[in-house]
Order: C-alpha cells, then sequence, then structure tokens
C-alpha cells in the first residue's frame, strides 16, 4: 500500500526516540507533507511533542533524533535538517524517485491502484433525477460527485455497484401530469427532438406546481391524479405517465453519456412504493410507529431528531416511507458491504430520520449505511428554484460552458469535427473541476471564466497540461526506446516534479479513506503547474545533452500520472487542445 513508506519511516524515527530513552508507537508519529517542497519531502513535529519527556530544548532534542536517524545509514534519505523550533524535515534521495519513476513505467494506468477496500462491494448511489422534472444543476452536481466517489473507490480495490434512484411517483408526478392535460394541444410529436419533449414535461411541472400552490381545488385534483397514478386505474393518465417517464429516461441516459456516467441498477419508486407501506405497516404493529391525525408517523423527538409522516392520510407512501422500501430492494438485489447514499446537504435531515427508522426495522442493514451530502452549485443569479419555474437545466448549463469554450478554439486551424470534439471535453472537464475541487459539503458558485481558462486552478489547463506532454512525447518518439532504458543519469538533481509524481499513490489512498476527491484535484493542479515549470526550463525533446533521455522518461511518467488522476476525477482525457 501507498502508506507503507510512511509507516517504514515512523518505525525509523520510532528507533531515534528509543536510544533516547522513550517508546513512542510508530503509529502515532505524525508525518506530514511540508508546505513547500523547498522543506523536504516529509516532516514530523516529534521532537516538539516529546521534548518535554527527556527535560531538553526541543531544537536540541530533534538534533539529537536526526543524529540517530543519520547514523543508521538509510539509503532512501538524501538529508534530514531541523527547522523553526524544532521541525524535523526530511529530504528523499535522488535514487529513491527514480525507484517511483520506474514504478510508473511499470505500472502505467494501474499505478496508483491500492488496495485498503479490496474483497469489499460498496453499492454507492447518486445524482437520483425525477421523471417528469428538469435534470438540473443539482443533479449534475450529484453525479459528478457520485462518479468520481465510486472511481477512487475503485482504484481502492473495491468493487462498485452504480445505482440511481428516480422518483417517478408522488406529488410531483401528478402535478406534472396535471400540466400535461392542460398543455396537451402543444404536446410534441413522440418523433420530436428530445429537448423539445423535456422542455414540455418541465413546462408541465412548473404549471402543475404553481397551480397547487394557488388553487385549492386545483390541489385537490392534483391528489386524485395522484391515487389514480399510484393505482393504475384511469387509461388516460396511465398513457400521460407512461410517455412522460418515457421520455424523461431517454433524457438522462443522454446526459449520462455526455458525462461518461452509467449505472447498474436504477432504481424506481413504483418499484418499492409498496415495500415501503409494507415495512411501516409492520413498523406500526412493532411501535416503531405511530397513527397522528390519520397519518403514521415517526417521532424522531426521541432520537433528537424530528417528527415525520411515512404514510399520509389517503395511506399513500410518503418519500420517507419508499426509502425504506428501497433500502430493502437494494438488499434484494445486491449482496454488498457498504451502502452510500449521495444526496444534498438539504436532504440530512430527511435522511437522518429515515435511518432511525430504518435501525429499529433492520438494525443490521442501517449499520451498512453511509450518507453523504454535497453541498449546492449557485450561480451569480442565485439558489436554483425548480417550483418556481426557474430551474437551471443540466443540458443548458453544458451548452453554456461549452459555447465558451468553442468561443476560444474558434480561430483554430483544424478540423472542424475536431473542434466539436475538443469543446465537448473540454466543457465536461471545466464543469467537473469546478465541483471537485473544494471539499463535498460545500457550496460553489460557479465561474464561467475561470472555469475555462487554460491557465491555473481549472479543469482545461489540467487537460492542456497533459496534452502538451503528449505533444512533447509524439515528437520523441523515435527517443522513447532509449529514453526508457537509459536509466538515472549521474549528477542528476531530484526536480519537484518527480518530487511530486511519487506521491500520488499516497494522494490516492488517502483520499479514498477520506472519501475526498478535491485532494486529488488540488494535487494534480500542482504536478501541472511543475510540469509547467519543468517544460519552461528544460529542453526535452532533441536536446544532446546526456539528461535528454530522462526528461523525455519525466514526461511520459507525469502523463501517465496525469491521465490515472483525471480518470479518478471523470475528467475526459482530450487527444489535443
Amino acid at each position: 500500500m501507498a502508506v507503507m513508506f510512511i509507516d517504514q519511516l515512523q518505525e525509523i524515527i520510532a528507533h531515534a526516540l528509543q536510544k533516547e530513552g522513550l517508546s513512542v508507537p510508530a503509529g502515532t508519529i505524525t508525518l506530514e507533507h511540508p508546505s513547500t517542497l523547498s522543506l523536504g519531502d516529509f516532516a514530523t513535529n516529534v521532537a516538539l511533542i516529546h521534548a518535554k519527556d527527556t527535560q531538553t530544548n526541543p531544537h536540541t532534542f530533534a538534533e539529537k533524533i536526526v543524529a540517530h536517524i543519520n547514523g543508521m545509514d538509510i539509503p532512501f534519505l538524501s538529508r534530514i535538517e531541523v527547522a523553526g523550533p524544532g521541525f524535523i524535515n526530511f529530504f528523499l534521495s535522488t535514487t529513491f524517485f527514480a525507484s517511483k519513476i520506474e514504478s510508473i513505467l511499470e505500472n502505467k494506468s494501474e499505478y496508483g491502484l491500492h488496495n485498503i477496500f479490496g474483497g469489499k462491494k460498496f453499492m454507492i448511489e447518486y445524482t437520483d433525477p425525477n421523471p417528469f422534472k428538469e435534470f438540473h444543476i443539482g443533479h449534475l452536481m450529484s453525479n459528478i460527485i457520485g462518479e468520481a466517489l465510486s472511481r477512487l473507490y475503485e482504484f481502492a480495490g473495491a468493487e462498485v455497484i452504480r445505482a440511481s434512484y428516480q422518483g417517478d411517483m408522488g406529488l410531483n408526478v401528478a402535478q406534472a401530469i396535471w400540466g400535461m392535460k392542460e398543455e396537451w394541444k402543444n404536446m410534441p410529436l413522440p418523433d420530436a427532438p428530445i429537448s423539445e419533449r423535456i422542455r414540455f414535461l418541465g413546462a408541465s411541472y412548473s404549471k402543475g406546481a404553481q397551480a397547487y400552490a394557488d388553487s385549492p381545488e386545483i390541489a385537490d385534483a392534483i391528489r386524485e391524479i395522484n391515487k389514480k397514478v399510484f393505482a393504475r386505474s384511469d387509461q388516460d393518465i396511465n398513457h400521460l405517465y407512461d410517455t412522460g417517464r418515457s421520455w424523461s429516461l431517454e433524457h438522462f441516459e443522454e446526459i449520462y453519456s455526455i458525462l461518461g456516467t452509467r449505472f447498474d441498477h436504477s432504481y424506481f419508486e413504483s418499484e418499492v412504493q409498496e415495500i415501503g407501506v409494507r415495512l411501516v405497516r409492520e413498523g406500526l404493529a412493532r411501535g416503531v410507529f405511530t397513527e397522528s391525525e390519520g397519518a403514521v408517523v415517526y417521532r424522531g423527538e426521541d432520537d433528537g431528531l424530528h417528527t415525520r409522516v411515512f404514510l399520509n392520510k389517503e395511506g399513500l407512501p410518503t418519500y420517507e416511507a419508499k426509502e425504506l422500501g428501497l433500502a430493502e430492494r437494494k438488499e434484494e438485489t445486491e449482496k454488498f458491504d457498504t451502502s452510500i447514499i449521495v444526496t444534498a446537504n438539504e436532504q440530512k435531515s430527511y435522511m437522518e430520520v429515515v435511518l432511525a427508522a430504518q435501525r429499529k426495522l433492520n438494525p443490521e442493514a442501517a449499520t451498512k449505511v453511509r450518507h453523504i451530502t454535497h453541498g449546492l452549485m449557485k450561480l451569480p443569479s442565485g439558489k436554483m428554484s425548480s417550483r418556481e419555474g426557474n430551474v437551471v437545466a443540466a443540458t443548458d448549463f453544458i451548452s453554456r460552458v461549452r459555447g465558451l469554450v468553442y468561443q476560444k478554439i474558434a480561430e483554430r486551424t483544424m478540423p472542424e469535427l475536431r473542434k466539436q470534439k475538443i469543446a465537448d471535453e473540454v466543457a465536461v472537464g471545466a464543469i467537473k473541476y469546478s465541483i471537485l475541487r473544494q471539499a463535498i459539503g460545500t457550496d460553489i458558485v460557479f465561474d464561467f471564466e475561470k472555469s475555462i481558462s487554460f491557465e491555473g486552478d481549472s479543469g482545461p489547463y489540467l487537460q492542456y497540461s497533459y496534452t502538451r506532454a503528449r505533444s512533447l512525447l509524439s515528437r520523441a518518439a523515435e527517443e522513447m526506446p532509449r529514453a526508457l532504458t537509459a536509466g538515472l543519469p549521474e549528477g542528476w538533481e531530484a526536480s519537484p516534479l518527480e518530487r511530486l509524481l511519487a506521491r500520488f499513490p499516497e494522494i490516492v489512498e488517502n483520499a479514498a479513506r477520506a472519501h475526498a476527491p478535491h485532494t486529488i484535484v488540488t494535487y494534480l493542479t500542482e504536478l501541472a503547474s511543475a510540469f509547467n515549470s519543468f517544460y519552461g526550463e528544460e529542453k526535452i525533446v532533441g536536446s544532446l545533452h546526456a539528461h535528454a533521455p530522462y526528461k523525455v522518461v519525466l514526461t511520459y511518467a507525469f502523463a501517465t500520472v496525469m491521465q490515472n488522476g483525471l480518470y479518478i476525477l471523470g475528467i475526459p482525457v482530450p487527444e489535443a487542445m
């Protein structure tokens, strides 16, 4: 595993402490990367923590530890320095980094793979768009985060089952069907472009939702439609329902294709609602739920939460009851070790109550569930609201970013189809980077101009850095066989590029443990900067210098690691830009 080297260094420090009469477990010794590469590859504050145990000044104690380690003649250490009040900075040797470069050349697309989740099966549910409603930028955010987590877990050795849960039942569907009935004269033909059909569904839902809020009579009519949808008792409503559902699912697949996502299971409220009703009725008999004014509720106050309705007055299941049915349905279809659910932060309190009820109904299944919440994507105009009809559709959002990218490359001399392909890939990269660059739980304000920049802190910057390296390698094709066997040149000093390349396995492993793809984004941005500095300072192709072959090797190693990192994030890797 990536941390094995760190374990080894911790053992060396613990051994040095023993020589000073201290017994410190190696696993408790903190090792971190200094803030800048000039301060070394690893640093520890162990002298600051334990100096008092020997009644020694921390700086003096640090020097004693360094002397002990230097006496061990550790081949992978170049030098050790004491900094500030007593920090110890470790600099790794050039031969150590050369061995890491060799590992990249040998493992290629598998460099960075590890096995901390080996033998485990994860089901991860994300995106969860609702038929009859727009696939909006909130779903886009969930999809991008969920896909990155899925790939991160796969890189960690897990078998990952991707799942999406779609609300094809409930008041939102009834509101959309009411709107479709009102606007039936404007209903597109079945062979109309999918964009036209989806706009109609979105407008129908918006009209129905607004009417439901404004008119008690219409609200009653919509509730009747909801009952008929549930019972499949009205032929005309069934036709509208089946048509709208089919159109929506076709649209979702179109977006998944753009984003590079595929699902192993698509669950629907229509297939889990009866399971949910049964579970709530059983729970009512067991005292898990109680009746309240004709509805069945879970009183979460006993758990420090709040009360939520699971069956309404009509006996129909709410989202909460369906969530219980979904949990049982997942258990029926897959035998997994962990069930991960990715939603927006807004669903946190809702899921807390559902999971509290599930723990009482099925404690063993509930222990497998992990709920990961993400922030919201906001535009300069503020938060979206689908009920008010100003939802930001994912396709419109992607098209806008794509249009801005195309403007940047429109004048370039290349075939039009290549321009179109580059615009597609760079737009997706720009959006994914902007979403994944921050910790999952935080909101983001999407900056259109910054997101498409080819210079620093953006997805296109990473993609451009990769294509620059690939371009260099194509020009060095004749030199490649010699370069790959040349080995470490005499007198070579490890560059920042090599030092960062060596960290990739550790970065990926730590990101998987912390469920934190943003740390990979940060790393790749720093790596791209190091490569571009290397590119600016060194003549890589066509040089007669003895170091030239090794520079080609470093470029190849960079392209390999960047490609692996972009794969984990789900960011496309263009052939050229």
